[in-house]
């Protein structure tokens, strides 16, 4: 033996390092798992390397400021730095191609319109409620209009760690904005302040049944323990993959999650791609209707557009019986924060600006417009952005993506993985230890207040006090050139229904404002 050890204590650590690089070769040369490697030993793994950092050299050093999908540069760094108070100002005129397709203008009056000394806006430049009341038409218990124009999206705890979702949770607080549970469950994270609209999709999770199915029970017991719930959302489908189930790996079910989804810990959940509370347009409008009766609360739907012939028989119903949802949340397909598999996220659903235009003017065809409360969600958490989608027919935005950056993500794209770096899209420990909840939720707060200051900004630019004012007039986008360009209504082919608005000190005295 110590033969053994002098033989080993006299190898240089050269030496150490080419028996490594021996052992490594005749490993790769043996498997028959990676061609490259077994070709090309140890000098192959060089190749896996740089593939594993090719994001990040391209978003770092190779993609322009305007370049990167999703989010490029110069819309993330904004987000930042609106998040952070920082300076979000760019100089030396814009870096966008302003004649390409698509590019988008907005039509400023000579005269923009005056704030008042005691208007509310004088006080508070971020002050920017929706113009509409959820479940009001329908005489719902509980009516709600929502405090901000800018609200958090649906992002489940599960696909989100603990930590982001109380940084959410508490930033809506401070924002007077509401947060969207995600189909995950009501989890204890989601309780600390923040106006909620309880979702749920296919699983049913926090309202599930023994069978897999919905439970009513359920459901009345949350609204009653969760007074902070103000509304309740049916996802029927969802940019990232309309029309597709999923799978939770029981690897991922931990008891705090078991206990949130109603599931069991270790065991495989399957979310199916359809509702077994039911299975045709009338039976969603009963339960619908059951829900809000139940409950008293503003129920919706949400969902990613394609085919519009169930949805014409949906606003059909709507109209014979006055009955249906007080919201519609339309998802865009340009994907969000749902892993789903790159032929869904890529070509299943119609990109938001489409599928909005395509289910509004349907609804406006049957007089319907005035009685729904429509919610934008697609990469609209940008103030030019929400001017066209205001003026397309939007009542409120959700943002997903956006409030993700404003908390610290990066755009790793990983988020399918369980790997995020920045510790938002994890359940890992040790990677969301990074996150202070304290510190992120004033980020998003400070974000939201940015946006709706923006937002204003370029309402009051426009001739307008309010943003529900916005009309297909006073957006114009670019076909070719200036002489082919179009005003938003010619592009989409219908004009925006009127939204009753007397001022926003009316929307400040309203007695459901915040689900006061």
């Amino acid at each position: 033996m110590d033969a053994v050890l002098d033989f080993l204590g006299n190898i240089s650590w050269w030496m150490w390092i080419l028996i490594v690089l021996l052992i490594i070769a005749i490993r790769d040369i043996l498997q028959r798992k990676h061609t490259i490697s077994h070709n090309y030993p140890i000098v192959g793994h060089i190749r896996y390397m740089f593939e594993s950092i090719g994001p990040e050299i391209r978003q770092y050093f190779v993609a322009n400021n305007r370049e990167e999908l999703p989010f490029n540069r110069i819309e993330r760094g904004w987000i930042y730095a609106s998040a952070k108070k920082q300076n979000n100002y760019e100089g030396f005129g814009t870096d966008r191609d302003i004649y390409a397709h698509h590019h988008m203008f907005i039509n400023n009056a000579m005269m923009p319109y005056k704030v008042p000394e005691n208007h509310p806006n004088a006080t508070d430049t971020s002050f920017l409620p929706c113009a509409k009341v959820m479940g009001e038409f329908n005489k719902r218990r509980r009516p709600y209009r929502p405090a901000s124009v800018i609200n958090v999206s649906a992002m489940s705890f599960g696909s989100l760690s603990a930590k982001a979702i109380e940084s959410l949770n508490k930033g809506v607080k401070i924002a007077h904005a509401y947060h969207n549970t995600g189909e995950g469950g009501l989890s204890p994270y989601h309780s600390h302040g923040g106006d909620v609209v309880f979702h749920f999709g296919t699983g049913y999770f926090g309202v599930r049944a023994e069978d897999g199915g919905f439970s009513m029970e359920k459901m009345i017991k949350l609204v009653e323990d969760n007074p902070f719930i103000r509304a309740i959302e049916v996802k029927l489908s969802q940019g990232a993959k309309p029309g597709k189930g999923g799978v939770l790996p029981g690897k991922k079910i931990t008891p705090e999650i078991a206990k949130i989804r109603g599931v069991e810990v270790g065991k495989d959940v399957l979310s199916p791609p359809n509702h077994k509370a039911f299975s045709t347009v009338p039976e969603l409008v009963d339960f619908v209707e059951a829900i809000a009766e139940a409950t008293g609360l503003p129920v919706g739907i949400k969902a990613a557009i394609g085919k519009l012939d169930q949805w014409e028989e949906l606003a059909d119903i709507m109209k014979q019986t006055g009955k249906g949802p007080d919201f519609i949340a339309v998802d865009g397909g340009e994907g969000g924060t749902g892993a789903a598999p790159p032929s869904f996220a890529d070509h299943v659903s119609l990109p938001w600006v489409y599928g909005f235009a395509d289910l509004y003017k349907l609804f406006q065809e049957k007089g319907l417009t005035e009685r729904i409360v429509f919610i934008g969600s697609g990469k609209l958490g940008f103030p030019a952005k929400a001017a066209m989608a205001f003026a397309m027919g939007v009542d409120c935005i959700n943002v997903a993506r956006e409030a993700m950056m404003s908390i610290g993500c990066i755009q790793a794209q990983v988020c399918h993985t369980n790997r995020c770096p920045a510790g938002v899209a994890t359940q890992s420990k040790w990677l969301q230890n990074g996150i202070d909840p304290t510190l992120k939720s004033e980020r998003l707060a400070q974000y939201f207040r940015t946006f709706r200051k923006e937002f204003i900004e370029i309402t009051h630019a426009s001739g307008y006090e309010h943003p529900c004012q916005f009309t297909m007039k006073d957006v114009v986008m670019n076909v070719d050139d200036h002489h082919l360009s179009k005003d938003l209504d010619l592009a989409y082919n219908y004009q925006k229904t009127p939204v009753p608005f007397h001022g926003m000190q009316s929307l400040k005295d309203c007695e459901f404002l915040g689900g006061k």
